[in-house]
């Protein structure tokens, strides 16, 4: 009798599994999340941090073209086209960076 017992309890658990499975409960948060410190301050962290990525990236990425410029005018062929090099991906950078803080702006923007 024991197995029968140790048996149907076991189908008992495996439906009740199944059961929770399909029809899980449900939960409800309460209050507004839209207008919590964790939400607003983390929507005014972002839109500060990609302004300020727009102002100095390219204050930066002219600083190190000069600098890179100024050592390509000092190098020697092979090393002058690893400074043309650093150049470009100065630039490539700077734009990339100014792009993608211009995208996370309209982002946020969307959510105010």
């Amino acid at each position: 009798m024991d197995t029968k017992g140790g048996i149907r309890q076991i189908i008992v658990n495996i439906y009740a599994a199944c059961w929770l499975l399909v029809a899980p409960p449900s939960a409800f948060a309460s209050g507004d999340i839209k207008g919590s410190k964790l939400v607003t301050g983390t929507e005014k962290l972002i839109g500060d941090v990609t302004t300020w990525l727009m102002i100095l990236a390219p204050i930066v990425a002219g600083l190190l073209i000069i600098y890179f410029c100024i050592r390509r005018s000092a190098a020697d062929e092979m090393d002058t086209k690893k400074w043309n090099n650093r150049i470009i991906v100065a630039i490539v950078s700077c734009i990339g960076a100014v792009l993608g803080s211009a995208t996370l702006n309209i982002i946020i923007g969307y959510y105010k």
